[in-house]
């Protein structure tokens, strides 16, 4: 956020920025959904709902759940709300006491610890590598369990990795004994031919989180939704109704009409990404960056940035003054990520263009800076 802010600031002083750095897809949101919001406040829908969501909404859910996947989920079991983070936040709630874990696969989402610590809990990372296309090991997870181990985060596929954790993994991951936290918020956004994969029917202690932010682009809609075990839905239900009543009812008529109708505009924009993700890749590998194989899914790559700086704080600034590029540190996604830069590909060909464009004018003088300071 702090280098999209000073982005938007570079931008209110006349400079051009191309940003990479904001996690969404610069893609037009089904037409089917705009056309069913506008229709809808129309109609009046501009009521509260059930807490819960609209029954129809969740039966969409559902039904959408068994086309993709295969699976057979009661819609009751789904509680919308205002985007995926408050549903994430309403979970680690229930779950955590102050002093509870939460084991996670690092790089990982920013926001996963920053729920967890709010909760009073502590996150546990198990690194992941690269070789291994950022597999989560599940001996490595089970290694880093403790008697107060109250949950396992999984998001596949990952921000920023990209990485799609094998059915194999979350039924390992599942059989824990405590709660697995699937975020999949990425579902549909894969690539080469590479299965959708879920942990929905996975067990009776299963969490998972989905929305239309993403495969749908339809961010600013705000809505999402989490599948819940049976036991955590009346605690969840009453949560909602004190901190966010419901989700905006006009919205969820959005949501509904994108389930039934946007296949074709989720299709259209994985094409489309597949093919612009391996153009940033071939362009950022030209300039030294480290990119060992492309990301099985969502739309960012984490380029290894070492050859220019071990800060990529630093380093993701640099880049906005000099080139006018947005990046985001990674940092911001653990220690297992510094050194690297995070860049979104969800943009328009254009964008990515005129971005190694202007990296290509700034990089090897930051690399000769680079190497005239090792050999110093």
């Amino acid at each position: 956020m702090e280098v999209m802010e000073r982005a938007f600031a570079l931008e209110a002083q006349g400079r051009r920025v191309l940003h990479l750095e904001i996690g969404e897809p610069q893609f037009a949101p089904p037409r089917a959904a705009k056309e069913a919001l506008l229709e809808a406040l129309e109609d009046g829908e501009t009521h509260y709902t059930d807490s819960r969501g609209l029954a129809e909404l969740r039966e969409a859910i559902a039904a959408d759940a068994q086309r993709r996947h295969g699976v057979s989920i009661d819609p009751e079991r789904v509680l919308v709300s205002s985007g995926t983070s408050p549903a994430m936040l309403l979970v680690f709630s229930l779950l955590l006491e102050p002093g509870d874990e939460v084991v996670m696969g690092t790089p990982h989402y920013p926001c996963y610890p920053n729920f967890v610590r709010y909760c009073g809990g502590r996150p546990v990372f198990v690194p992941t590598r690269v070789a291994d296309g950022y597999a989560l090991d599940p001996d490595a997870v089970r290694a880093a369990m403790g008697p107060r181990t109250r949950a396992i985060v999984t998001n596949s596929p990952a921000n920023p990795t990209g990485a799609i954790q094998s059915p194999d993994t979350l039924r390992a991951l599942a059989g824990f004994g405590v709660p697995l936290l699937s975020d999949e918020i990425y579902d549909g956004l894969v690539y080469d031919d590479t299965p959708s994969i879920s942990a929905l029917g996975l067990g009776d202690d299963v969490f998972v989180f989905d929305g239309c932010s993403k495969r749908y682009a339809m961010t600013g809609f705000r809505l999402g939704w989490v599948v819940a075990p049976v036991p955590a839905l009346r605690p969840l239900q009453v949560m909602q109704q004190n901190f966010f009543i419901s989700a905006s009812r006009f919205v969820q008529h959005a949501a509904i009409a994108a389930l039934e109708q946007g296949a074709e505009s989720v299709a259209a924009m994985r094409t489309i990404c597949e093919r612009r993700r391996r153009k940033l890749a071939e362009g950022l590998r030209s300039l030294g960056f480290g990119i060992p194989h492309l990301p099985a899914g969502a739309f960012y790559l984490l380029a290894d940035a070492r050859h220019l700086s071990s800060d990529s704080r630093a380093l993701a600034f640099e880049l906005l003054e000099k080139a006018g590029v947005g990046a985001t540190p990674g940092i911001d996604f653990g220690e297992a990520a510094e050194g690297h830069l995070r860049f979104c590909y969800a943009v328009s060909e254009d964008t990515l263009d005129a971005a190694l464009e202007a990296l290509a004018r700034v990089v090897p003088e930051l690399t000769d800076a680079r190497g005239t300071e090792l050999s110093a």
